[in-house]
């Protein structure tokens, strides 16, 4: 008996692994094909809703350097690298670079505060349903995108940026 039960448990175990490569595999494949916009495609267009309730849509930042980040109160690498974006946008919004902050499924009230005690005066954008969030298939915030003057993806960059690197991917952006 105890042969017997030995064997249905290696089957059923073997079987399940199976199934869970499967799994991963058709999800990982699956996961491939749904990237959000590659480098060098066009930014897929949206609109959203500013802090002061206006709509503002991608579209028309047309003829100007965009960063897209997206972000959120709560995480820290964000509320890092903010005070670097506010910087970069400063010095380079006279060369047609624009900043515009899409903040993921928060209050506006927790939102405003955060924007007011760093100081932001770029764009902040609510995204309270995740619907750009998931068009851009955001993964980890901070998640960035650099889309240029016709609007296609220069550069997309996972995770915090320093204030060098964000000069840099700025100025490169900027010089096409």
């Amino acid at each position: 008996m105890e042969k017997k039960t030995r064997y249905w448990v290696r089957r059923t175990l073997m079987l399940t692994m199976v199934v869970l490569i499967g799994a991963a595999l058709y999800q990982a494949f699956y996961e491939e094909k749904e990237l959000g916009p590659e480098v060098g495609e066009q930014a897929p267009d949206f609109a959203l809703k500013t802090l002061e309730g206006e709509e503002l849509k991608l579209s028309d930042l047309r003829g100007k350097t965009v960063l897209v980040n997206f972000w959120a109160t709560w995480c820290k690498p964000c509320r890092k690298e903010m005070p670097a974006i506010q910087n970069v946008s400063d010095k380079y919004k006279e060369k047609g670079f624009q900043v515009v902050g899409v903040n993921i499924a928060e209050t506006k009230v927790s939102v405003s505060g955060f924007a007011r005690q760093l100081e932001l005066d770029f764009p902040i954008l609510l995204d309270s349903d995740r619907r750009v969030t998931k068009l851009y298939r955001v993964g980890p915030i901070p998640f960035s995108v650099f889309i240029d003057k016709n609007g296609k993806v220069i550069r997309k960059v996972n995770g915090q940026m320093d204030e060098g690197q964000l000069e840099g991917y700025t100025r490169e952006a900027l010089s096409r």
